[in-house]
């Protein structure tokens, strides 16, 4: 689907709605309240009536697109703009593309990725690679000891052929890999690939993996037969290209957010529904205000 495909086949907030009615209720409208069986009202607001508990409401309360004023043929636009955009795509670039303000781009942005952070995301089997880089910031001193310094920590987690995990984590620690190990890798993980960054042996005996592979970088060994971590690095090239070519400047709040969008985008590349599969998400995600996203 297209944007030529959006604007034909969703032109009015009639034809929105009528989709998202669909995706949020595949049977039926159900109250909000007490799951009972609503009824369409007829107004031109489209609400819903529940009699049982006597309380009305609309396909879009209590989901990312509560008390928005915005146009949905907007948040469709911008919903698909972002699916579609590999490296991601800036609130400035969707301020000018789809005409709101910044503000409201910045806004209507993170509520997707809000809802995008709420996917299902089953545990990660087979062969599996992990790694660490470091995104933001500048190096203060010079000295090889402080390269890192004022950087953010992303862990990646990757397996072959398919799921990605980012995570914006305090430390790259064995203590702290490990938890991230047991959370999103399977008990039958079949092997682990790492470098041999010294954390890395640490983590994976407190995460109970059996079968860890490594491969020297610090010897300057990138490939040795089936042991790499390529694959995860491939990701962190994408984001990194997306940081500085697309967003340009993250701040540590709110960078999980936006490691979200990309691995929620890269998990479902070849999905050609991927724009229904957001709005299903999005119908289905909790009320983002704007209160609690400034914080």
């Amino acid at each position: 689907m297209n944007l030529v495909d959006i604007n034909t086949l969703f032109p009015t907030e009639d034809k929105c709605q009528e989709l998202l009615v669909r995706l949020r209720w595949p049977e039926g409208p159900r109250c909000l309240r007490c799951n009972g069986p609503a009824v369409e009202l007829e107004t031109g607001k489209r609400l819903f009536y529940c009699k049982d508990c006597d309380y009305q409401f609309s396909v879009s309360s209590g989901t990312v697109f509560n008390d928005s004023h915005l146009p949905l043929t907007k948040w469709f636009l911008t919903t698909h703009l972002l699916c579609e955009a590999k490296k991601g795509m800036s609130a400035c670039q969707i301020q000018r593309t789809v005409g709101m303000s910044y503000k409201t781009a910045w806004y209507l942005c993170h509520r997707i990725r809000h809802a995008m952070a709420q996917a299902d995301k089953p545990m990660l089997d087979g062969q599996v690679e992990m790694d660490v880089t470091y995104v933001g910031g500048k190096n203060r001193n010079r000295g090889k000891a402080a390269r890192w310094d004022n950087k953010n920590v992303v862990v990646g987690i990757r397996k072959r052929n398919g799921d990605l995990r980012f995570f914006h984590s305090k430390d790259a620690k064995s203590g702290t890999l490990a938890k991230f190990i047991r959370e999103n890798i399977s008990e039958d993980v079949e092997v682990m690939f790492t470098d041999d960054a010294p954390a890395n042996p640490v983590a994976m005996r407190k995460a109970g993996v059996k079968n860890h592979k490594i491969i020297n970088h610090s010897q300057g060994s990138y490939v040795n037969g089936d042991i790499h971590t390529n694959t995860v690095e491939s990701a962190f090239s994408l984001l990194k290209r997306g940081i500085m070519g697309s967003w340009h400047k993250i701040s540590a709040k709110h960078l999980q957010s936006y490691l979200h969008e990309m691995s929620f985008r890269f998990d479902r590349r070849n999905n050609p529904n991927l724009f229904v599969d957001t709005l299903r998400h999005m119908v289905t995600a909790s009320v983002l205000t704007f209160q609690k996203l400034t914080a």
